[in-house]
């Protein structure tokens, strides 16, 4: 499948059709919505706007996720029309993150990645405290607070297990050193990856490459035989290595403060 075929499935698939836990889908003829019933924020996962409208239309979702009392995310990809969307958002208002990497990879029989061998210290997390584990990875790296998606996490192990898998690796004294997970789209050919954050002591000892095997291999088993995620500037390298391929880029928007 060439790359034009490949945005334009990703697009239908993760972006239009697509339902995520925990959101409410509202769709019309310029944007996808998906409402949070959570603490975290909600978001346009897709629009389809030209240049005598879009200014229009990006007023109008103001207003009315402003009637919700509710802030949300933009999500832009650098595809998506008008080539200026970007620029408009910010003149808006939008707070405009940094970029990160659409990858994707089309899963075969044979593949490298399906015959891995999984390091031992690498195990699946099943309950809250493997979660608020991972959270506290995560926080420590990033230095920034987790709660959100951590509750977000927890409340989809519970009420979708089998859409939900995570992963993490393991010090000898039990501490999680890194960790990832997987959202697999139940309708759609695509798993999607995020996380792998791994701590500096730890990198380049296979752990990162492991989760990515690890989780290559169950969406195999289960059916799904396209792989996405959002990489950033550090992550790119490595899965390209693996097989993944650059579709564009996409940015999170974040509306003003309501």
């Amino acid at each position: 499948m060439n790359k034009s075929d490949m945005i334009e499935r990703f697009n239908r698939e993760q972006r239009i059709d697509i339902v995520y836990p925990g959101t409410r889908r509202e769709a019309d003829e310029y944007v996808i919505r998906q409402i949070s019933s959570g603490e975290e924020d909600s978001f346009i996962s897709y629009s389809s706007l030209t240049a005598s409208q879009a200014d229009a239309i990006i007023q109008r979702e103001l207003d009315y996720f402003a009637s919700l009392g509710r802030r949300f995310e933009w999500k832009l990809y650098d595809f998506d029309q008008p080539a200026n969307l970007r620029d408009r958002l910010e003149a808006r208002g939008f707070e405009i993150g940094d970029a990160e990497a659409l990858m994707v990879m089309g899963l075969e029989s044979g593949h490298p990645l399906l015959t891995a061998s999984i390091p031992e210290s690498i195990k699946p997390i099943t309950n809250d405290e493997g979660v608020d584990g991972l959270m506290a990875l995560e926080e420590s790296i990033w230095q920034e607070s987790h709660q959100e998606l951590g509750h977000r996490l927890k409340h989809d192990l519970r009420h979708t297990p089998d859409e939900l898998m995570i992963h993490a690796a393991y010090d000898e004294a039990g501490r999680i050193v890194s960790g990832a997970w997987m959202y697999m789209h139940t309708g759609t050919s695509f798993c999607s990856f995020w996380g792998g954050s791994t701590l500096p002591d730890y990198r380049g000892k296979g752990l990162y490459t492991g989760l990515i095997a690890i989780r290559a291999q169950e969406a195999w088993k289960r059916g799904f035989r396209l792989l996405t995620v959002d990489a950033s500037p550090m992550s790119r390298p490595v899965l390209e290595r693996k097989g993944f391929q650059c579709l564009g880029y996409t940015y999170p928007c974040k509306s003003p403060q309501v």
